[in-house]
């Protein structure tokens, strides 16, 4: 379950051009855009100027390079050229990249034009969670300690946590043990030990947690209709406390 340093190296790696990912979106005028378009845009980027490997393409059967999750829609949105982003949406775009044989795992919300302040503050408020859990990792910390923050940052707020989907452990596989749930009781679950490395990926909704997927098998709706904001970083544990492997440019100075 831990990862060696020389490959804790490599994920760090990959981190580091997924988050070029993100600031090569972030020049995007995403207005107009199809989710297709976005997705197509990332794929050629992460093949040809990375050398990498979208690695959600052909996992589980996803044929795509990120998933587009806008507005009600809580994850794994599926790209598509009739779903054009407006002026007043959110989207999250969630990425995976391998390089040397290992994944990294960042999703990242975007506000889209002319925003509603009641989006922002969705959109700001699910971000903060994030770093809340973050914050919270380091050996000897429990797994329970991350939900834990992260839930009581959401609530505070007046928003629900979705319960239905969690971080995971990563490294050759998208997905390894352990499971890392949003919500949870401090120092309860799993113990945290040096080169532990994980996904936190919150995904907080306005109105309730409940949440339903569509008939295509993978999106994913708020049960009510409302919006909903997800952020996802990829952390390691380290002898003192958590690097983020999946940080951004902008990220370095606030954290």
């Amino acid at each position: 379950m831990t990862k060696r340093p020389e490959e804790i190296a490599l994920m760090a790696e990959a981190g580091k051009l997924l988050a070029g990912v993100f600031a090569y979106l972030d020049q995007l005028d995403l207005i107009g855009m199809s989710t297709m378009q976005v997705n197509d845009l990332v794929d050629s980027h992460i093949v040809h100027q990375l050398q990498a490997r979208p690695a959600s393409k052909g996992q589980y059967g996803y044929a795509y390079a990120l998933n587009a999750s806008r507005n009600n829609v809580v994850c794994h949105g599926v790209p598509s050229e009739s779903d054009i982003l407006q002026s007043g949406d959110i989207v999250n775009f969630d990425i995976t990249l391998e390089k040397h044989g290992y994944i990294a795992d960042s999703s990242k919300t975007y506000l889209v034009g002319q925003v509603s302040p009641q989006a922002q503050r969705l959109v700001q408020v699910t971000y903060e969670a994030m770093w809340k859990g973050i914050k919270a990792v380091r050996p000897g910390a429990r797994l329970g300690d991350i939900g834990h923050a992260i839930e009581r940052h959401a609530r505070h707020h007046g928003y629900s946590v979705v319960r239905d989907y969690c971080g995971h452990g990563i490294g050759r596989e998208m997905h390894e043990p352990p499971q890392v749930l949003h919500w949870g009781r401090p120092q309860t679950g799993l113990m945290l030990r040096e080169g532990m490395v994980f996904t936190i990926e919150p995904m907080l909704n306005q109105g309730h947690y409940d949440v339903h997927t569509e008939d295509d098998g993978w999106t994913v709706v708020t049960l009510d209709g409302q919006l909903s904001a997800q952020f996802e970083h990829t952390v390691a544990v380290t002898r003192s406390g958590v690097r983020v492997l999946t940080l951004r440019a902008e990220e370095r100075v606030q954290h």
